[in-house]
């Protein structure tokens, strides 16, 4: 008998947690749908409301989708997408003083790309990347390239297409990855300086996570510099460490910096050292 009552409760637990299952899947797709409807009316206000996309980006969830990103993404930096720059011609190549480390970059970065995509619309858009770098280089010829840069672009190309990520990169390379594009690493050094104090005040338990996990300046600095396209395999990581580039337009400050703003969440750290090379 009392096997039998045993039974019934287990089979009775078990419905409970796929209930509660069901109800914990319901609830965020609620919230989702919620998250839709602020950003749908922030972007038909008038003017938009810059201030509650900006707080959707960096929230939980970041942006939610690529379609939600192509359209906020201009948006937050003030792209007028009815005046987008043309696609560079192949002069844009000619003696160009990086070509040669650009290119062998974007050769190296096939697992950036989607995977069971056909090598052949992977070589399209490979082009399109060496394009859309070299086109805001060539413009800005006080910016200086970093092996890395490479992954910011290619995440934006791959959601907005070569015209549009050549205006977003130009922003984010003048104002929010300008420290990181001097001719020498000597401002890059000095931001350093100031990561671990700030998380220390922020977050005490990371800080002190970071220190007993020997995660020193070497991770921290790719941390700083790349959107974890070099550290994170998962494609989802990156977009939401792209949509926080909205946070603020200009030289965003360590602590508010693109992937730094992040690191207010211990799990996502965690992820970063856990899955970082040994």
């Amino acid at each position: 008998m009392s096997g039998r009552r045993s039974r019934r409760n287990s089979v009775a637990a078990a419905g409970n947690g796929s209930s509660g299952g069901r109800r914990g899947g319901a609830e965020i797709e609620s919230k989702k749908k919620r998250k839709q409807l602020v950003i749908h009316q922030a972007l038909n206000a008038d003017p938009v409301d810059v201030k509650t996309l900006r707080q959707c980006a960096v929230s939980e969830g970041g942006l939610l989708s690529d379609e939600i990103r192509r359209k906020v993404w201009p948006k937050l930096l003030n792209v007028n997408v009815y005046a987008l720059p043309s696609k560079p011609g192949k002069d844009i190549r000619e003696g160009h003083k990086d070509y040669s480390q650009v290119v062998m970059d974007v050769q190296r970065s096939l697992r950036r790309f989607p995977s069971g995509m056909r090598a052949d619309q992977r070589a399209v858009l490979q082009e399109q990347l060496i394009n859309v770098i070299l086109y805001v280089l060539q413009r800005n010829k006080q910016l200086y390239y970093y092996q890395g840069y490479h992954d910011i672009a290619v995440t934006i190309l791959l959601v907005v297409g070569e015209r549009m990520a050549s205006a977003l990169m130009e922003i984010l390379s003048s104002h929010h990855l300008r420290d990181f594009m001097d001719p020498t690493m000597d401002s890059t050094k000095h931001i350093l300086n100031y990561l671990m104090p700030i998380l220390e005040q922020v977050n005490p338990d990371l800080h002190d996570f970071m220190h007993s996990s020997s995660f020193r300046t070497p991770i921290i600095f790719c941390v700083e510099m790349l959107p974890l396209g070099l550290i994170l395999n998962r494609a989802s990581f990156t977009l939401l460490c792209e949509d926080a580039f909205g946070l603020k337009k200009g030289r965003v400050p360590t602590g508010n910096s693109h992937l730094p703003s992040s690191l207010h969440r211990p799990c996502l750290a965690r992820y970063v050292y856990c899955s970082s090379p040994s």
